[in-house]
């Protein structure tokens, strides 16, 4: 069922369409982190750099006495209570912000406000070398989150810290980040669910024109699309093929109407004029008239059988030869036309070699296959210098029938090989109409088999006919 719906078109569209939304919205989510990201890290600076310049401010015009370590330590413990505390996963309480405040020239230095481990912040900040005015990260031995530091320096070499903790920030961004990744998994499922029944309703309806074009045949083209009542592509699509079908459905009984009439035309007076000879050959008194007239019976049989050949060649060019399918055994069709050529090959010297494979079927017109195989013995017989090696071969393989002629004689003309299966095309020294081949192509392709031309290695003609295999085998 899976690997059914992965060969499907609707599978392949809906995936693509969804992957396409998912980069998309993806990307769009990436730049709201960052944004987000940025916004938070700008308004920390804002406040830091605020803070930092008011406690500076309240130790320069606070006295330096005894009283100035506690006034500046209560305006700084203000200052930071201003961020919310936070919390670590056990559900403790941390300091969110620090303040720090080092002068040399004063015994009371450092003046600190925050986490009870003054000695990690001032070390990591000894280490962080900061430039004053500009914000920094910097981590602390110990502490889980990073503490973004500004510093703030006067001219007596005294120095003010503020750091803020981002832990809080990026925990909300986290937990933000998880319940939009958790709605994006959601929508991009929803996406793909809609997008595969929007396209597997749509593609049904594809679905449906082509099992109505499987059904149709040329010997059913009454058959017709569905024409829905709306206009989009797909009913644009049936209305265009349903007039196809009317045009072909004209020409197809134009042609046989024609090919009706001109059969009835010529084979009338043709059969009228061969049994009037017929009956002069038969007149024992005359002896004189006997070449002429059996000479001017076999020239009428061969204007029959090019009328038929014609007719047929019509027929299966636009697709209306009409086949009466059954299973043939095509190894006993090919035994029984070779041993009836046997004389006639024999009478021109040359040596036949058949390897035919046994019982080996399909589903064949047997006239139009005995006629076809015909044909290319006689074109053997016909074209073929005296005294020369024919092999004959008939195998099954990969489901299609291979029935191979080929000779040892001078092959095909270079001017002809690529369009010898094509109507009246011949060599300049052969005798014949150019449609012995045309009829072995045709009645091949109506089959929905193939033939291939090609001059042999080490000269002579190769002909290759291929058939599909009979589903039905007969037991």
């Amino acid at each position: 069922m899976l690997k059914h719906l992965r060969n499907s078109a609707a599978w392949r569209i809906s995936m693509w369409t969804t992957l396409a939304f998912a980069a998309g919205t993806a990307l769009a989510f990436l730049i709201v982190y960052f944004l987000v990201d940025r916004g938070t890290q700008e308004r920390d600076d804002t406040w830091l750099t605020g803070e930092v310049d008011v406690l500076a401010q309240v130790s320069v015009s606070t006295p330096k006495d005894r009283l100035y370590k506690r006034i500046v330590g209560e305006v700084a413990e203000l200052a930071t209570r201003e961020v919310p505390d936070e919390f670590n996963s056990r559900g403790q309480r941390l300091s969110s912000a620090f303040f720090l405040q080092m002068d040399p020239n004063n015994p009371e230095s450092p003046l600190w406000v925050g986490p009870s481990s003054m000695d990690a912040f001032i070390k990591a900040i000894e280490q962080a070398k900061l430039v004053p005015g500009v914000p920094r990260f910097i981590r602390i031995d110990g502490v889980q989150s990073r503490f973004r530091v500004v510093l703030r320096a006067e001219g007596n070499d005294r120095k003010t810290y503020l750091g803020l903790s981002d832990q809080g920030a990026r925990t909300l961004l986290h937990q933000f980040t998880r319940r939009v990744l958790l709605v994006w998994a959601g929508t991009v499922l929803l996406g793909f669910l809609i997008s595969y029944w929007s396209a597997s309703r749509t593609l049904l309806r594809v679905e449906r024109i082509t099992e109505t074009v499987a059904r149709i045949g040329s010997e059913d083209l009454g058959e017709r699309l569905p024409e829905p009542v709306n206009s989009d592509e797909i009913s644009r699509l049936a209305k265009t093929f349903n007039h196809m079908l009317d045009r072909i459905q004209s020409s197809v009984s134009q042609l046989r109407t024609i090919t009706g009439t001109v059969a009835h035309d010529l084979r009338s007076p043709v059969t009228s004029i061969r049994g009037t000879l017929e009956s002069a050959l038969c007149n024992t008194r005359n002896d004189k008239w006997r070449d002429s007239v059996g000479e001017a019976i076999e020239n009428l049989d061969r204007l029959l059988q090019l009328l038929n050949t014609t007719l047929d060649l019509a027929e299966a060019e636009a697709g209306a030869l009409r086949l009466n399918r059954r299973p043939v055994d095509v190894s006993a069709t090919v035994a029984q036309l070779v041993d009836l050529y046997q004389p006639a090959m024999a009478e021109r010297h040359h040596r036949v070699a058949v390897d035919l494979e046994g019982h080996v079927f399909v589903d064949a017109d047997l006239p139009l296959l005995n006629r076809a195989i015909s044909n290319l013995l006689e074109n053997e017989l016909t074209h073929l210098p005296a005294g020369h090696q024919i092999n004959i071969k008939l195998q099954s393989t990969a489901g299609s029938v291979r029935l191979v002629i080929e000779d040892d004689g001078p092959g095909f003309p270079p001017d002809i090989v690529n369009h010898a299966c094509e109507r009246f095309v011949k060599g300049k020294e052969s005798p014949g109409h150019g449609l012995g081949l045309a009829f072995v192509d045709a009645v091949a392709q109506a089959h929905g088999g193939a033939v291939k031309l090609s001059d042999r290695t080490g000269g002579g003609a190769l002909i290759t006919v291929l058939f599909p295999v009979s589903v039905l085998q007969p037991s």
